[in-house]
């Protein structure tokens, strides 16, 4: 049986990193997560992805240390997305929902961070705890914890590897909705259908602008968006989907989206 489940449902793919008892991912798993992935970047018919733990104790657990023990290097091939498929899948266009059913420790947390939103279970607790067993949180969590949180918050969960709960990280702003665990998925599914019920490639271009801006000021992300090569969002206003959407409006009828 795979450790990593997919469902569509509609224009949303839902991913399940099952691997009892943790939730843990080694490389294995990370080249199976990547190709769930990808399966929603190449598939038009496809808006959205969700990805959740099994069970309800842990989203995930991070890297797999008992494959580590056993000579899994730290820089073994993860395949497409790098770490758990996607914390290095730098060109993935669609945007992707975490619902985080559980604890998310060290790399499982990077998971998370990965996505561009977060739904919780109020039972949830995050923590990067690389640093009290002698490693770094490189799969992402050095660089985006920092720039999603204020910094002197983010240092002190990394170098202390404090747990925080769910609803402390959405004070923040990290996270979007926190709810109970027995409404998790319904909430994340809510939100995956709004979203998916947007037209395509306005949600790709969406991610598109705010990946090739992140970090510029206002002035420099005008230019950059206005006269750099951003093709999903050259393509928005001369799309079918525009005028369908438009028409749609003006005849007071759900939009039938095309994706080009």
């Amino acid at each position: 049986m795979s450790d990593v489940k997919i469902e569509r449902n509609g224009r949303v793919l839902e991913i399940t990193l099952d691997r009892p008892k943790a939730n843990a991912i080694n490389a294995a798993t990370s080249k199976a997560m990547g190709e769930a992935f990808r399966q929603l970047q190449e598939d038009d018919d496809l808006s959205v992805g969700v990805i959740t733990g099994g069970g309800e104790r842990f989203f995930s657990a991070g890297w797999d240390l008992k494959a580590a023990a056993d000579g899994e290097a730290p820089d073994a091939d993860q395949g497409v997305g790098g770490f758990a498929g996607i914390t290095e899948y730098w060109d993935l266009k669609k945007p992707v929902i975490a619902a985080v059913n559980g604890m998310a420790l060290g790399g499982g947390f990077e998971l998370a961070l990965a996505a561009d939103m977060i739904v919780a279970a109020e039972h949830a607790e995050f923590a990067l705890t690389e640093a009290a067993i002698g490693l770094i949180a490189d799969a992402g969590g050095v660089i985006r914890l920092p720039r999603r949180l204020p910094r002197a918050i983010a240092m002190e969960m990394m170098m202390t590897g404090r747990r925080v709960t769910a609803t402390e990280l959405a004070n923040w702003g990290l996270i979007n909705q926190v709810v109970s665990g027995d409404k998790l998925m319904t909430a994340a599914r809510e939100l995956a259908g709004r979203i998916a019920a947007c037209a395509p490639l306005s949600l790709q271009a969406i991610k598109e602008i705010d990946r090739a801006t992140e970090g510029n000021s206002e002035r420099e992300a005008y230019r950059l968006m206005r006269e750099t090569d951003l093709p999903v969002y050259r393509r928005v206003y001369a799309s079918e989907d525009a005028a369908e959407g438009m028409a749609s409006l003006s005849e007071k009828r759900s939009p039938n989206w095309k994706g080009r």
